[in-house]
């Protein structure tokens, strides 16, 4: 078999394909090049990272950032009172991602844009992760109670 031959596979002294393993190299590097040049990096659970989105800026396991990063993927989970449940039920049916018809009020609280903001938060809340809009809501609930959902408290 010659070297130069396409579509052959040249073989090492213990059989594995040495084109195998190029092809995976060559994928690796190419991934790798794209991720840098754009700027994308997904978290090791596929997340995409923390929310709001920080700015790029890579962290060694083990760093300081490394390790308030982890303490802050903990304390995604919120727990949430009976009452901003039963919020959440009435105004979306628990969906994070729910629109009302005008457009207006958006996500699992029905946010609007002016109250969304107010509390800190980014973007739209119907793209928003379901733990930063229950973080948010109860924020808005023990500032407020209920009255900022006169329809569903």
């Amino acid at each position: 078999m010659a070297n130069h031959d396409i579509g052959q596979v040249r073989r090492t002294r213990g059989g594995a394909a040495t084109l195998g393993r190029r092809v995976f190299a060559v994928a690796v590097v190419t991934t790798a090049a794209i991720a840098s040049t754009t700027g994308t990096a997904l978290a090791a659970d596929g997340s995409g990272g923390s929310y709001p989105p920080q700015p790029s800026g890579g962290s060694p396991a083990g760093s300081t950032h490394h390790k308030k990063h982890k303490a802050h993927k903990a304390s995604h989970h919120v727990k949430l009172p009976k009452e901003l449940k039963k919020i959440a039920m009435c105004e979306s049916g628990g969906n994070p991602r729910a629109v009302s018809p005008s457009g207006r009020y958006r996500g699992k609280y029905q946010f609007d844009m002016e109250t969304w903001h107010s509390l800190g938060g980014h973007g739209d809340p119907a793209k928003a992760p379901e733990w930063y809009q229950d973080k948010l809501a109860l924020k808005l609930y023990r500032e407020r109670g209920t009255a900022p959902w006169p329809n569903c408290a």
